[in-house]
């Protein structure tokens, strides 16, 4: 049997620790999708279609990882993906908290699922969508925080 995880998030824009957990589990399961979450109580600057496209770009030289984009419940994507893994990727004891209670929520609509939690490594554990977008927006340097080949796709945001 495939052992098949999802990576879920909005991705927005992803950033050297989300690639370094999707690098990893990659390495543990035989496909992992990274599901981008179209959630309408955010507001992205990036549409799905460009999270997609730069996820696939900086993950095209692992050949178990897949992308695409899903709107609804994660345990419900995971079901059409036949996926019994969801990946969490964790920075600070505050992720692990919400992560903690949204894998609760999640085994509670469907007991077949297993949460895998994965601290990033600790010289990206600082980094998150969030400071990327607010250092675009005052034209900082994106140099380290996020895969080289999307610096330009994420300035041209801001320009």
């Amino acid at each position: 049997m495939e052992r098949i995880a999802i990576y879920p998030g909005s991705f927005d824009p992803i950033t050297n620790g989300h690639l370094d957990v999707i690098c990893r589990a990659s390495r543990l399961y035989d496909k992992v999708i990274v599901g981008v979450l179209c959630n309408g109580g955010k507001n992205p600057v990036f549409t799905p279609e460009e999270r997609v496209d730069m996820i696939r770009s900086v993950t095209a030289g692992i050949g178990n990882v897949e992308v695409e984009s899903f709107t609804g419940l994660l345990v419900e994507f995971a079901k059409a993906k036949d996926a019994t893994v969801i990946i969490k990727g964790l920075r600070t004891v505050a992720d692990f908290e919400y992560e903690f209670q949204m894998a609760l929520l999640n085994k509670a609509l469907n007991p077949e699922y297993e949460t895998m939690f994965m601290m990033t490594d600790t010289k990206y554990s600082y980094i998150s969508s969030s400071m990327v977008k607010e250092l675009a927006g005052f034209k900082g340097d994106l140099t380290g925080l996020v895969p080289g080949s999307i610096i330009n796709k994420i300035q041209e945001k801001y320009k």
